[in-house]
Parts: C-alpha cells; sequence; structure tokens
C-alpha cells in the first residue's frame, strides 16, 4: 500500500500534490485542511483518510473525526492532528497509546518534519511537517511510504520551497 501523508495545507492545493496524490493508493491528511476544496481534489484522486485540526471548521470536522485508529496492511495507525513526539506527548496522548497500541502514530500541527522511533511506546511517530504555504517553515513538506506486511518501507522525504 502506498501511502502519501500530508498534513497542515491552510487551505493550500498545487499541481505538485496531486501528482504526488497520483502516485499513492491512499492519501493520508492529519489536519488543517483550511478548506474543503482541498480534500475535495484529493479525493478526487485517491481515497483519502484524514484527522480534522485546530484550524478546521464545521465542514471538515462533520467529514472527518479528530482521532482515528485504523488497520493498513497488517499494521495499527493512530492519527490525529495536536499529538505532540515522543516524551513530549500532548495530554491524552500517553494513555491512548498505552490503550490502543499502535504501530504508527501520526499528527501534525507543528509545522516541523519528525520521523521519531519510540521506545517506550514501541511505535514510529510520523510527523509531515506543513505542505502548506501558511506558518513559520521555511520549507514546505511531506512524506511517502509504502506499508506491506506491517512493515513501512521506501520513505521518501518531500520538499518544496516557500
Amino acid at each position: 500500500m502506498k501511502i502519501l501523508l500530508l498534513s497542515d495545507t491552510h487551505s493550500y492545493i498545487d499541481d505538485a500534490i496531486l501528482q504526488h496524490a497520483q502516485w499513492a493508493d491512499e492519501v493520508w491528511h492529519a489536519g488543517d485542511f483550511g478548506s474543503i476544496t482541498v480534500a475535495e481534489q484529493l479525493q478526487n484522486i485517491k481515497p483519502l483518510r484524514g484527522v480534522y485540526g485546530n484550524i478546521d471548521g464545521t465542514e471538515i470536522r462533520s467529514l472527518f473525526p479528530e482521532k482515528q485508529l485504523f488497520e493498513c496492511e497488517g499494521m495499527q495507525v493512530l492519527m490525529t492532528h495536536i499529538g505532540g513526539y515522543p516524551s513530549h506527548y500532548q495530554k491524552g496522548i500517553p494513555e491512548l497509546l498505552e490503550r490502543e497500541k499502535p504501530q504508527l502514530f501520526i499528527c501534525g500541527h507543528s509545522h516541523i518534519l519528525k520521523v521519531i522511533y519510540d521506545k517506550k511506546y514501541q511505535l514510529l511517530h510520523l510527523n509531515p511537517g506543513a505542505i502548506g504555504k501558511y506558518g513559520a517553515q521555511k520549507t514546505r513538506t511531506m512524506l511517502r511510504f509504502e506499508i506491506l506486511q506491517g512493515n513501512i518501507s521506501q520513505m521518501e522525504i518531500i520538499e518544496y520551497p516557500l
């Protein structure tokens, strides 16, 4: 399963993002879509999983949950927008990780790309950074990877200038 992981579009979508979506089997969005147009354009290309972010209004919140727990190719995945990162998780996240035991924990919000293995919870933490043009980031980023039989491979960082 080929996955394109992005976050923090903040209403921005361009041909480069859509071209990468063509490569994927599924697109995962870790919140702050900014507008329904972003979700619609991605859904027109490939199946879309997502969570709403702190800037998303009622339209996005009616389509996407705050947290998503799902299985992909034998891997348990937990996605939320504001989650923190290993040793700096947001309130309530450690208990959720302990209870659900995901192998992959995804969040956005920080606009900082992170790929960190968390030894304590035995999971891979991913934050794709921000692919939108709003925010303090100096580079727009997203991730693509493959999941097969419970393993991630072929992970690539995709970068674009602001």
